[in-house]
């Protein structure tokens, strides 16, 4: 069995990642410094701790598993914060990311699955997002992706370095079994929001602006299901493993919910009303971001048959009732 080395794989997409990869006949190889992630997520394959700014530690993780590719999930992706501390994101995102690509050259391993983000592409509204759509970040967290991208294109063209780049969209829900979830420290992600609301958890959920040009003036949001998210890293894993070159691929529904929407359907799921509360805008937040992944769905033969808003909300309520994570 060829090792994969996963940065970020204590985290909630990463773990999830792994647990595929684990399916599949991969050993993932998880590298993490725990900053974000979570010990107890890193259940299908070893863990090795490290900061990806630690080209030492890194040199001695590729030279003890020898992995046959890198997905490289590992990053701060607040993007508020990313207004706040730009500089957290240029250090840590792209200086980072940096030296882990020297790290993967330097140690003869040529497959790099990359997670960016839609937030490359800035607020373009009206328009349904394809690859080939211009690159306008408004936030630092989007931007340090984008350099990462333009990275991984300078490291292909001196090293032969191929890579995969999936831009994707508010990824949520849980592994139907409830093995890993999603859990962050503070929480900012929509659905778990809604969710801490429902349960008790939090008093109140917070929707951030409702004066924005939708129908009911709240933020629109394309959501992915986080296992039809994965199971595309493992087609773009074997996409370079059949020597197809470097590729972008959205990933998305090309449907997108507005912040009411999401909590009229977790009514309907979970039974109970979501006591929420209005606020202000918060600043890099984009009116409406859908995707357009017809790319991904012709080429890698990707299928979101989970990533209806039902589903999501249903398995990220069953991984909710079953307790999370405690540092």
């Amino acid at each position: 069995m060829s090792s994969v080395l996963v940065t970020g794989g204590a985290g909630y997409i990463g773990s999830h990642v792994c647990k595929l990869l684990r399916a599949a006949g991969y050993i993932p190889v998880t590298y993490d410094n725990l900053s974000t992630g979570w010990e107890e997520a890193v259940k299908f394959g070893p863990l090795e701790k490290g900061d990806l700014r630690d080209k030492t530690r890194l040199d001695q993780v590729f030279a003890d598993y020898n992995p046959s590719a890198v997905m490289h999930f590992a990053a701060f992706s607040q993007v508020g914060e990313s207004m706040r501390e730009p500089g957290l994101y240029w250090d840590n995102n792209a200086a980072g990311s940096c030296t882990l690509l020297q790290a993967t050259v330097d140690a003869g391993c040529k497959k790099f699955v990359f997670s960016s983000t839609c937030a490359t592409y800035g607020d373009q509204d009206n328009v349904v997002l394809d690859e080939g759509c211009a690159q306008y970040p408004i936030n630092a967290y989007g931007a340090s992706k984008r350099a990462i991208e333009d990275m991984l294109k300078d490291f292909e063209i001196a090293h032969g370095l191929q890579h995969v780049i999936f831009r994707y969209f508010n990824v949520a829900g849980a592994d139907p079994e409830a093995e890993v979830g999603e859990f962050h420290q503070p929480e900012t992600h929509l659905i778990p929001l809604v969710l801490d609301a429902v349960s008790g958890r939090r008093d109140a959920l917070t929707i951030f602006g409702t004066d924005y040009d939708t129908p009911d003036g709240t933020c629109i949001r394309d959501y992915v299901h986080v296992m039809d998210l994965v199971d595309a890293h493992v087609l773009g894993l074997k996409w370079l493993e059949d020597e197809k070159g470097s590729r972008v691929f959205n990933l998305g529904t090309g449907k997108g919910f507005s912040v009411r929407e999401v909590m009229e359907i977790s009514k309907a799921v979970t039974g109970k009303p979501v006591p929420f509360v209005e606020g202000d805008r918060r600043p890099g937040d984009c009116t409406k971001l859908v995707s357009g992944s017809d790319r991904a769905a012709a080429e890698l033969g990707w299928k979101p048959d989970r990533s209806t808003l039902e589903q999501m909300i249903k398995d990220a309520w069953k991984w909710h009732q079953t307790g999370h994570y405690q540092k």
